[in-house]
């Protein structure tokens, strides 16, 4: 089988399943209600309408902040969907008929590759939506500017899509790596909800501790996007200083480094 027939094989099989909708659904949720909260916060402080009720941030800049809640708190779902779109063949044991139909397994995992591609815009493309709605909702509603006619927006945004891609890939990678699905979704969250927040935390109190962290996966997320609802303060700076362009290089290292060590300790060995 061609390369073009597996990833059309592999399109066919991820959108016939419900988890994909599903978890767009969840993201749409999530993210939705996360950019509404901060956003009313946001855009109330900056113009003063809280008062003294807490810290005044900064108008500047504002709506891409808000914007980049699609990637800043939503990148675990692009995650997710890459790992299942990997274990749930272990699983289900559908990956032994995928191997018959096509015997050279790297061609598998190209098409599966591709298939994350088009999974990762589609799944960006639904963030971006969930985030900007209602964030520019509010901004526009305190009489704030939403920059969606900004090149510096658009770009933005172009970068929060690479972001979604990129994370899918990293899925693909570590389902690729860790065939138990339950496994693999446990260590993903443990890793993204847990592990990697209490580092970056840590690194505020540290003194150099940040300068490992900020090479985590989420902080590389955060720095190739350009905007953090994390790293946003009431003095309107931010904690990352590196170009966007280094944040997106590290994130397509790990994603490069799980796909080849999966491929190489894993995927290659007999499947039931």
């Amino acid at each position: 089988m061609s390369l073009a027939a597996a990833t059309r094989s592999e399109v066919t099989k991820q959108f016939t399943t419900s988890m994909w909708w599903i978890l767009a659904i969840v993201l749409v949720a999530y993210v939705g209600f996360t950019a509404s909260v901060l956003g009313f916060v946001f855009a109330a402080s900056a113009t003063g309408a809280l008062g003294d009720a807490g810290p005044q941030f900064p108008s500047d800049g504002i709506a891409g902040t808000l914007y980049s809640a699609a990637t800043s708190v939503g990148y675990v779902f692009p995650l997710l969907i890459g790992t299942l779109l990997v274990t749930g063949e272990f699983r289900h044991k559908t990956l032994t008929p995928t191997f018959l139909a096509t015997p050279r397994r790297g061609t598998v995992l190209w098409a599966k590759i591709l298939c994350g591609v088009v999974v990762g815009v589609l799944f960006g493309v639904i963030g971006i939506v969930a985030s900007v709605g209602p964030a520019a909702g509010f901004v526009s509603g305190y009489g704030l500017d939403t920059e969606l006619t900004s090149p510096d927006t658009w770009a933005l945004l172009g970068r929060m899509l690479l972001a979604y891609v990129l994370w899918v890939l990293i899925g693909i990678g570590v389902g690729a790596l860790v065939r138990n699905q339950v496994g693999a979704i446990v260590g993903v969250l443990v890793f993204t909800q847990f592990l990697e927040p209490v580092a970056r935390a840590a690194a505020s109190f540290v003194e150099g501790l940040s300068d490992a962290t900020r090479f985590l996966p989420g902080a590389a997320s955060d720095i190739l996007v350009g905007a953090s609802v994390f790293s946003v303060s009431p003095s309107g700076e931010s904690g990352d200083a590196l170009e966007w362009w280094v944040g997106g290089a590290v994130l397509l290292g790990y994603a490069v480094v799980f796909l080849v060590i999966g491929y190489l300790a894993s995927w290659r060995r007999d499947v039931s």
